[in-house]
């Protein structure tokens, strides 16, 4: 019983010593916070200020100070959440302002970061190179894509497979291509980015036909690609880029005429049109969004949809992880689930590699705001991308990246011109490119 009574009068002293802590007060707030402030003690400032907080004490300096405890630890999407708060309360100090820029800058935010520097004061303008307009990346990159499958699937018998006899067999072969890409970016207002992306993509097929025997013909596909998105923050950090991508393309079919194994030449133009728009925001450390795509692509239109979330672990864009779920809508299918991807990166030293992850359904395929569109015969089920980038200088980067896909596409068999029998074939596309930007 004594030892009962022991214990029991010990948690009531514990109890009792609690409830008699001395709460903290706006003095004692203050002058601890900038002690830490000044010793450097960067984590203990950071907690000190959050318990501060659960006793109802916030302030303008308490939250500046706890902005460049994070800053100092390379946190700078923590950092600038406290930052704004301080600004909220006071703009008038230009080592907030400058506290303020390079942290959403380094955080992942730099269209946010335009948009607020135009009302910092005229000396930190000049320091940071404030401009109303200007450029802001330049880009080129070329890229070569090939199907390592390609004899084996040239000197197939598909033909004998599928049972062609007197009806008209065919089938278009990748071999290779190569791309080149050109992109131009420039500020047009505070906050309001524009960029434009040329492309031109030269096809190498291998076109065979059976009709009445079997006959080989190579095709050359030319395709160019415009691409055009502003980029602009509405409110205070809502992010919103609508695009639109025009493509067009030109080739040579050669076709079977009414008699077997007599044939001519088709001359065939095409275009398809992809219009998007993304919405997204910050929050700490994690962003979230939304997009939706309308395309016409082979004279079929869809609608897409996709969310994600972006999470940063270190509060910085040193490490970050994208997973993101896409649906699509047709008039064949519906509407429904269609790809799964995951991407991310992370910087080691002064390189940082990216990669990402794609399963689906990839038929028509559209990703990033309409950037990048699967407008290639067939359909793909798993796509996976590599890339490293190399600083070169202080304004210039050079990537190397790696692309791996999987291609199944048919063999069709027409009686009277209409597909009568198919038979499905793939293959893994292997695409290495490189390129080189400049940053103003």
């Amino acid at each position: 019983m004594s030892k009962r009574i022991g214990i029991t009068a010990i948690l009531l002293l514990f109890l009792f010593a609690a409830s008699a802590q001395k709460k903290l007060s706006y003095i004692d707030v203050d002058k601890k916070s900038y002690e830490l402030h000044q010793q450097q003690k960067w984590d203990e400032l950071i907690n000190f200020s959050a318990e501060a907080r659960k006793q109802g004490m916030d302030f303008f300096y308490l939250q500046a100070r706890t902005g460049i405890a994070y800053y100092n630890l390379k946190k700078y999407r923590n950092a600038a959440d406290w930052f704004l708060k301080a600004w909220k309360n006071d703009q008038s100090f230009e080592w907030l302002q400058e506290y303020l820029y390079y942290s959403l800058v380094f955080g992942g935010r730099s269209t946010e970061a335009s948009k607020i520097a135009a009302g910092f004061t005229l000396s930190l303008k000049q320091k940071i190179n404030f401009e109303y307009m200007k450029p802001l990346r330049i880009a080129f990159e070329t890229g070569y894509s090939f199907n390592p499958n390609f004899d084996q699937l040239d000197n197939s018998t598909m033909y004998d497979q599928i049972g062609v006899d007197d009806n008209y067999g065919e089938a278009y072969f990748l071999k290779n291509y190569m791309f080149q890409s050109l992109d131009y970016s420039h500020q047009i207002a505070p906050g309001v980015n524009l960029t434009h992306n040329l492309t031109h993509i030269g096809v190498n097929r291998e076109e065979q036909v059976y009709w009445g025997s079997r006959n080989s013909f190579p095709i050359k596909i030319n395709q160019y690609q415009y691409f055009l998105s502003p980029n602009f923050v509405l409110g205070k950090k809502l992010y919103v880029s609508p695009s639109i991508n025009l493509v067009w393309g030109n080739t040579e079919l050669v076709l079977g005429d009414y008699d077997p194994n007599t044939f001519y030449t088709l001359n065939i133009k095409y275009s398809d049109a992809i219009f998007s728009t993304a919405a997204w925001t910050h929050f700490g450390d994690f962003s979230t969004g939304a997009e939706i795509n309308f395309a016409n692509i082979y004279d079929s239109g869809f609608t897409q949809l996709s969310t994600w979330l972006t999470v940063y672990p270190l509060s910085n864009t040193n490490l970050y992880f994208t997973p993101r779920i896409y649906f699509k809508s047709d008039s064949e299918n519906g509407f429904g689930y269609n790809v799964f991807g995951i991407s991310g990166g992370g910087q080691i030293g002064p390189v940082h590699f990216y990669g990402q992850y794609l399963k689906g359904d990839m038929k028509n395929f559209i990703e990033s705001a309409g950037y990048v569109i699967a407008n290639f015969p067939g359909r793909s089920e798993q796509k996976i991308t590599g890339s490293v980038y190399f600083p070169l200088g202080k304004k210039y980067r050079f990537v190397l990246r790696y692309m791996n896909q999987d291609i199944f596409e048919n063999y069709n068999v027409y009686t009277d011109g209409i597909i009568s029998n198919s038979l499905e074939y793939n293959y893994i596309k292997h695409t290495l490119t490189g390129g080189i930007s400049w940053n103003f």
